[in-house]
């Protein structure tokens, strides 16, 4: 196929779904949230559309006034807490099944961000879980939208 095709194709493709490449409302949004749905449900067949509609949508949740909220929370949130929460929610505990940490009463306290897990809670839950240490450091993710 030469390029004189594709380019046709592609015209055609971002006239009726511009969505795919720039999302400029809420509509729009909605819309490209929708078709990923449906293009996950063929994922091998339709990364190529995937990748493409993962940067349109990332940009918008990125920069999109509705989301400040949400991205400045995230932005703040401390990821030993977060990773925390995950593992707990993933692998349903409570704060009484963490003995890597110590009591229910400490497990509340980081928790809440009173206190912070220590190297070798990290260490242990580390081990525990089969999972990279790194995942509870605060990493700059460049997200300064």
């Amino acid at each position: 196929m030469g390029f004189t095709a594709i380019k046709k194709k592609a015209s055609v493709l971002f006239r009726e779904a511009s969505f795919i490449s720039q999302i400029r409302n809420k509509r729009d949004y909605e819309r490209a949230m929708t078709l990923m749905d449906e293009l996950i449900e063929d994922y091998d067949n339709q990364k190529a559309l995937i990748d493409v509609l993962s940067v349109s949508i990332a940009r918008w949740e990125n920069t999109s006034p509705e989301f400040n909220a949400f991205n400045d929370r995230i932005k703040n949130l401390d990821n030993g807490i977060a990773t925390l929460k995950v593992i707990m929610e993933q692998h349903h505990l409570g704060v009484a099944d963490l003995p890597e940490i110590g009591s229910k009463s400490l497990v509340s306290r980081i928790l809440r961000g009173d206190r912070r897990l220590t190297r070798n809670h990290i260490e242990a839950l580390s081990q525990r879980f089969d999972i990279n240490p790194a995942l509870f450091f605060q990493v700059n993710q460049g997200r300064d939208n």
